[in-house]
């Protein structure tokens, strides 16, 4: 029940800008803690080896410590009289299936309507590449490429865990993509501090991302485009990405789409 509410206040009110007005968003407070310890631990001067331990102590601490809240939270919310309602709420700010869409659709629309300016000044809020080096076709594609990956990490994976291991889990996931978002990079800076966030997120997103997959074929069937080249594709392809989750909702996207992405 309170997975379902969740999902429905995601997908009616999407973000509640409201709300994190007078509250911190969860999601703000978790990147504040990582930001501080890699600001405190993460120094230049140390070698690889101690940056990469004090890189796992961080993890440890921010899922451990996101995780803790969560499970508090929910004890909290079970002794309150409507209690569950509080935690899908909870839950609900977790999600991005509506802020995904929005994003996504203000793409098409800024293409449609103002051309490669407009599909330019849209997509810089989805994607990190430079939006100046691409075409219409090169803004539609990267579009697609943002919504599969972000299906699979900002959908897919938090109902996944918090069906696995309620609200704990669900923080402690938001946690460690967090994390690989804000440190898990291969640069001088991050590739010893990063590294067990990045692997870390790449674990926790092995099974979600092969179920967004799954779940995009099925989306094709309900949707009249083709689930049987969805799967085809996504089995022929998704191992062929430098990632080892981001391949398989993409590639199942580009089959059921008959696009190449």
């Amino acid at each position: 029940m309170v997975l379902a509410a969740a999902l429905a206040l995601d997908a009616l009110f999407g973000e509640m800008g409201a709300l994190f007005r007078i509250l911190p968003h969860p999601v703000e407070a978790i990147g504040r803690l990582i930001g501080a310890m890699d600001r405190k631990l993460n120094k230049p001067e140390r070698g690889e080896g101690a940056r990469f331990l004090r890189g796992v102590f961080t993890i440890l601490v921010v899922a451990g410590g996101a995780g803790l809240a969560g499970w508090l939270i929910a004890t909290l919310a079970r002794g309150l009289p409507g209690g569950w309602m509080i935690e899908a709420l909870i839950v609900a700010t977790l999600l991005a299936q509506r802020s995904l869409h929005d994003h996504v659709a203000a793409v098409a629309i800024a293409l449609r309507n103002e051309g490669l300016a407009g599909g330019r000044r849209a997509i810089r809020h989805i994607v990190s590449r430079d939006p100046a080096v691409l075409d219409e076709p090169g803004i539609a594609r990267a579009g697609l490429e943002s919504l599969s990956e972000n299906f699979a990490d900002a959908v897919v994976a938090p109902v996944f865990w918090y069906a696995v291991a309620g609200l704990p889990g669900m923080l402690a996931y938001k946690a460690i993509n967090t994390a690989d978002s804000m440190i898990g990079y291969r640069t001088e800076k991050y590739r010893a501090f990063g590294k067990a966030a990045a692997r870390l997120d790449d674990a926790v997103n092995w099974i979600p991302a092969r179920l967004a997959g799954l779940i995009t074929a099925l989306a094709a069937a309900l949707t009249g485009n083709s689930w049987t080249r969805a799967l085809r594709v996504m089995w022929r392809d998704a191992r062929t990405h430098a990632s080892p989750n981001a391949g398989w909702p993409e590639a199942a996207f580009a089959g059921a789409l008959g696009l190449a992405l």
